[in-house]
């Protein structure tokens, strides 16, 4: 597969004036029909798409009007590609001066044209695979055009046994330097046995295959990070409920601060890379939002 040398990543260490921001809005449709997830083939209807698009152009424009640096990455719950206001604010994001990432969850499912206006030092993709889903060959070749295109990007998979095979192929297709990611499957337990088949894959998958026991251990949302939805609402991650206030009015500002975990446990990529004790800010440094790990940058 040919390969078109991406930017130097810029890195950044967590400072008081830098913040990193969690979006997702209402959207909760997607494309694909995956049995482990709960918003397969769902619909939007035209007045909640409007509603999302509405959100995301605020959230866009209050971005534009900030002067301290800022990274954002979309977790919607659908596929936000497949609708032009992501694509456009991606873009846009991506020239904003101040803005030193601007990444988002993806299946590649929609062409990538668009990425050619797009700032590629600025823009990433955290893009994830679903066998059954999508032609092989087509997925690959999704791949192959943000290579060509210098797109920033990882690839996952969820590390399910009937996936185990398509992941070695990916694996053996994708060059060396594009990360490739398993999320331990939701409620499964792995042997060590299956944990070695898949860390020969992705050498980084003792971190998903357990949760991370996090209560009382200092983690960066709340601080540095922040999770905000279509409303505006700040809270300190998708996992934890409570409100830290409000981000167009401010009131959030007053509420950041070091704190610790409230929660028992961490099991997501996008809460426990935040967990200092676990030093992953160091293994993604440059890529921590599009989940691309240093030592890929390298090669």
């Amino acid at each position: 597969m040919p390969h078109t040398p991406t930017p130097p990543p810029r890195h950044h260490a967590p400072s008081g004036d830098h913040l990193t921001i969690l979006y997702r809005g209402p959207l909760a449709s997607c494309d694909y029909d995956c049995p482990y997830c709960p918003f397969a083939k769902r619909r939007d209807t035209p007045e909640q798409l409007r509603a999302d698009r509405a959100a995301l152009e605020r959230f866009v424009t209050w971005v534009s009007r900030q002067t301290h640096p800022v990274s954002v990455l979309f977790t919607p719950w659908g596929e936000g590609l497949v609708r032009s206001w992501y694509r456009r604010a991606l873009v846009e994001l991506s020239h904003m001066p101040h803005v030193e990432r601007a990444a988002i969850q993806t299946n590649l499912s929609h062409r990538l044209g668009w990425t050619a206006d797009a700032d590629p030092s600025r823009l990433a993709l955290w893009s994830t695979y679903h066998p059954g889903q999508v032609p092989y060959e087509r997925f690959l070749e999704r791949c192959g055009e943000l290579l060509r295109r210098g797109v920033r990007f990882s690839v996952g998979i969820v590390g399910l046994p009937e996936h185990l095979d398509a992941a070695r192929r990916l694996r053996a297709d994708l060059p060396a330097h594009v990360y490739l990611w398993v999320n331990a499957a939701e409620g499964r337990s792995y042997t060590d046995d299956e944990a070695a088949a898949w860390t020969d894959i992705d050498p980084l998958f003792s971190y998903s295959r357990h949760p991370h026991r996090s209560r009382g251990l200092p983690c960066r949302t709340g601080h540095s990070v922040i999770s905000v939805d279509g409303d505006g609402t700040v809270r300190r991650c998708h996992f934890v409920p409570a409100v830290l206030g409000n981000l167009y009015d401010g009131t959030f500002r007053a509420a950041l601060r070091p704190r610790p975990c409230p929660l028992d446990v961490c099991d997501c990529h996008i809460g426990y890379v935040h967990l200092e004790p676990l030093g992953l800010y160091d293994v993604f440094a440059g890529g921590v939002l599009e989940r691309i790990p240093l030592s890929q940058h390298a090669r």
